[in-house]
C-alpha cells in the first residue's frame, strides 16, 4: 500500500506537524504501508510573510499531475492548507480523485492574534475559508476528542479521531547529562517549555510568572529577541533536536505549557515521557491529552498550576506516556486514510448506479 502525503510543513521546520508524519512514516514501514510525501523540497519557493523560515512552494498543476502519476498511490491525505495542499486539492478534484486531510493548526486564533481587527471578522472569514478547503474531503482527521466535536459543530464532515504518539526510547527519565553543561547546575526547581517562540504560543504567560528557581525556554522565533530582552532573568537555550532535546526535557522539574491554541501538543507527550509532570491552562489540547490523569495541573492560574505539578509523581508520568505509541497512531492514519478513500469511491459508484 502506498501513501502520498502532501504537505507545506517540512524540514528543516521543526514543529509538530513535520514530526508528526516523519514518526508515522516510519511506524507505517512496519504495517507494509509506504508513506511518501510531496513537499516544497524540489520547487522554487519564496519564505511566508512573518515566518520567513517556512518556504511556500511554487507550484503548477502539471507539477503536481506529474508527481500523482509517478507515485501511483492507493490513497492521497492533504496534511496542510499551504499552496502543496491547494494544488494538490486541485488536482484531486479535477480528476475524480479521493483525498483526506487533516487539521493541525488553528489559523483562526492565531490571524486573530495578529491583525488589528475585530476578533469576530478574522475568525469567521478564516474559519469559512477551512471550511470549504476541507469540504470535498473524503474525511478529516482531527488529533483530539475536543477538537474532532468543534469542527463536526463547525460543519466539517466526516471528522474521524487521529491520536498523536510518542517516542519513549528517546524521552525517558535520564540520570546522566552529555549535553547541558551548565544547564543542569541552575537553581531548582527548573520550569521547562519548549516551542516555537512566537505570539501565538503564549510564552510569555509563562516568562512573566513569579516562580522559585529557573525558567527555562528550549526553542526560536520570531519572537525570541523581544522575550530575551523583556525577561533576561530566564534562560534561553534556542532551538535543540534529538538527544539533546531529550536530555534539557529530563534535567526539568515541571514542563509549562501555555499555549491556548494548540490542536494537541506533541511536547507534552514528550515531558511525560520524561518523567516529567506539565502545567497548563485548562485549554482544550491539555484537557484531552491528560484528562484527569495525576501527571500535572490544570488552571487559569498558570502560577498555581506550576507549583501544583512539583508535587505529581515522576513514575506516573512515564507510566501515563508510554501508552500513547507512535505505532497505534500510524495504525490509526492508515486506516482512516484507506477506508476514506474506499468508502468515497462506493459512494461515488453508487450515485452512478442509481
Amino acid at each position: 500500500m502506498k501513501i502520498l502525503v502532501a504537505t507545506d510543513a517540512w524540514h528543516p521546520q521543526v514543529n509538530g506537524v513535520v514530526r508528526t508524519l516523519g514518526h508515522v512514516a516510519r511506524e507505517a514501514r512496519a504495517l507494509d504501508a509506504d508513506v511518501e510525501f510531496l513537499s516544497p523540497q524540489g520547487f522554487w519557493t519564496l519564505p511566508m510573510p512573518g515566518y520567513p523560515e517556512i518556504r511556500l512552494a511554487l507550484t503548477g498543476p502539471g507539477d503536481i499531475e506529474r508527481r500523482l502519476d509517478r507515485t501511483r498511490a492507493d490513497a492521497v491525505h492533504i496534511a496542510t492548507e499551504g499552496p502543496i495542499g491547494h494544488a494538490v486539492r486541485r488536482v484531486c478534484i479535477k480528476r475524480g480523485m479521493p483525498f483526506t486531510t487533516s487539521f493541525h493548526t488553528r489559523f483562526p486564533d492565531y490571524i486573530a492574534s495578529r491583525l488589528p481587527m475585530p476578533e469576530r471578522w478574522t475568525t469567521d472569514v478564516a474559519w469559512a475559508w477551512l471550511r470549504r478547503f476541507h469540504a470535498p474531503a473524503a474525511a478529516v482527521l482531527a488529533a483530539t476528542p475536543t477538537l474532532a466535536t468543534e469542527l463536526g459543530e463547525r460543519g466539517f464532515t466526516p471528522v474521524k479521531l487521529w491520536p498523536r504518539g510518542v517516542d519513549a526510547k528517546l524521552f525517558r527519565p535520564r540520570d546522566t547529562f552529555k549535553h547541558l553543561g551548565s544547564v543542569v547546575g541552575l537553581p531548582r526547581p527548573i520550569f521547562l517549555t519548549v516551542g516555537r517562540l512566537a505570539v501565538e504560543k503564549n510564552v510569555e504567560a509563562f516568562l512573566k510568572l513569579d516562580l522559585p528557581g529557573t525558567k527555562l525556554v528550549v526553542g526560536d522565533g520570531p519572537a525570541r529577541s523581544a522575550l530575551e530582552r523583556r525577561y533576561p532573568e530566564a534562560v534561553f537555550a534556542g532551538a535543540q533536536q534529538g538527544e539533546a532535546l531529550a536530555e534539557f526535557y529530563a534535567a526539568a522539574d515541571v514542563f509549562v505549557f501555555p499555549s491556548l491554541t494548540d490542536t494537541f501538543g506533541l511536547v507534552l507527550l514528550e515531558a511525560l515521557a520524561s518523567g516529567v509532570p506539565v502545567a497548563c491552562f485548562p485549554a482544550a489540547a491539555p484537557r484531552d491529552v491528560i484528562g484527569d490523569a495525576p501527571v500535572g495541573a490544570l488552571h487559569e492560574d498558570l502560577r498555581r498550576a506550576c507549583l501544583a505539578a512539583l508535587d505529581c509523581d515522576r513514575g506516573a508520568c512515564r507510566d501515563f506516556a508510554e501508552r500513547l505509541t507512535w505505532q497505534n497512531s500510524a495504525q490509526t492514519f492508515l486506516r482512516h486514510v484507506t477506508e476514506s478513500a474506499q468508502a468515497w469511491r462506493d459512494k461515488k459508484r453508487r450515485k452512478l448506479a442509481a
